[in-house]
């Protein structure tokens, strides 16, 4: 019984997030919508390809055609060419290979055999890419056919290449697909969980819950920034192939701004992600009973708390504006000393006030930690540190935190 349910509430999470994706895609521009619009043009490719070959040219081998074709519509123009010189090479080696087992050995089992090992290995040559199964199931289509003739072998290839084709032109010529969407998308999201994993902190160091099973949790949500960060740079590379080849019909059909944010702020996110788990690793260590490290005492951890929460804030004003196509982070003016609300580009001048007053109190708390022993002081001190750092990232306007306690 109680498997059952659970196998129910999997299928009903599966039914609701197949239902937001379809609410995400009809709504608007984004990653549902893309998948949409390449399923369709992939479904686009193999029927133009099945009516081009079957209804167009009759020929015996039309089956071909869009079987390539609906492969071929990939993620990216380049990736759609690369592939297809590789699926064309590895169904001209599978064809060959296999036609030529069936001449020297006369019977379909000992053709398979003989080519089936062959072709499996010449799979995994990295010439061909993900493309060198296709070798293998076209010498499978071409011995069950039991029609392995010199026009048979022609009209295989042949279709294989108009398949190639169209796949190709379906997915270059109609909505080329460009992921420089992705790239912002991914730098907010990883913000924003950035943000979030430094106010869960704040909220727990704030009510006392300091034990192993919220060091757990703490380890766990640095994983899944070190996860986004990885997402992140896959955009990254996603992005850079996708303008190799469509800038020039990208342009033309203006689908999205062709800004993107710079690379710079890729590196920036991952120092920060960086000092956040550097910050979480001294606080697990120091919750962990078997070590010699100690928390800082319940005052010093408060004001520690509140100043996650600032630097959370930070974060989160820092996802809204990656969101914003053509936003920078300099746009702020450093001279407009007169606003005292919040700034879209940077920290308001009371939370920055908060900031350098948390600052102090907790270098105060590290003088008093230090006459309780190195190993306490040192925790306090390195989470001391990766706040500092936090802060002189996520605020372009921000003077060093460091320096201001030096010269006070």
């Amino acid at each position: 019984m109680i498997r059952l349910t659970e196998a129910k509430d999997r299928v009903g999470n599966e039914m609701r997030t197949v239902a937001e994706a379809a609410r995400l895609a009809a709504r608007g521009p984004g990653r549902e919508r893309d998948l949409l619009v390449q399923s369709l043009k992939a479904a686009a490719a193999a029927l133009l390809a099945w009516t081009v070959a079957d209804e167009w040219l009759g020929d015996p081998m039309a089956l071909m055609a869009p079987w390539v074709a609906v492969v071929l519509v990939q993620a990216t123009v380049y990736s759609s060419l690369r592939q297809a010189a590789q699926q064309f090479a590895a169904i001209c080696v599978g064809t060959l290979l296999a036609s030529a087992a069936q001449v020297l050995t006369g019977n379909t089992l000992a053709a398979l055999a003989l080519s089936i090992p062959v072709l499996m290995l010449l799979a995994n040559w990295r010439r061909f890419g993900d493309q060198g199964i296709y070798a293998t199931t076209t010498a499978l289509f071409t011995l069950a056919s039991e029609t392995v003739t010199t026009s048979a072998i022609s009209h295989r290839v042949a279709q294989a290449a108009l398949g190639a084709v169209i796949g190709v032109a379906v997915n270059a010529l109609i909505l080329p697909p460009v992921h420089l969407r992705d790239v912002r998308e991914n730098l907010a999201a990883l913000a924003q969980e950035t943000g979030d994993v430094l106010a869960d902190i704040a909220e727990d160091l704030r009510h006392g819950d300091l034990d192993v099973s919220t060091a757990a949790h703490w380890s766990r949500a640095s994983a899944r920034l070190a996860r986004r960060l990885e997402g992140l740079r896959a955009a990254r590379g996603w992005s850079q192939e996708s303008l190799r080849l469509t800038a020039d019909s990208l342009k033309a059909f203006h689908r999205v701004p062709l800004d993107v944010p710079a690379a710079d702020e890729d590196e920036r996110w991952s120092r920060i992600t960086g000092h956040v788990a550097a910050l979480i690793r001294a606080l697990v260590v120091s919750v962990d009973g078997e070590r010699t490290a100690d928390p800082p005492d319940g005052t010093a951890l408060h004001s520690y708390a509140r100043l996650l929460a600032l630097l959370a804030e930070n974060c989160h004003r820092e996802s809204r504006r990656l969101l914003e196509p053509g936003a920078r982070r300099d746009d702020a003016d450093p001279d407009d000393s007169d606003r005292d609300d919040s700034d879209a580009y940077g920290t308001d001048r009371r939370a920055e006030a908060t900031m350098r007053e948390l600052h102090e109190t907790l270098q105060s708390s590290l003088r008093d930690h230090a006459g309780l022993g190195a190993p306490r002081a040192a925790v306090l001190g390195t989470l001391l540190l990766q706040a500092e750092n936090i802060w002189a990232e996520t605020d372009s306007r921000a003077r060093p935190l460091a320096r201001d306690a030096s010269h006070g």
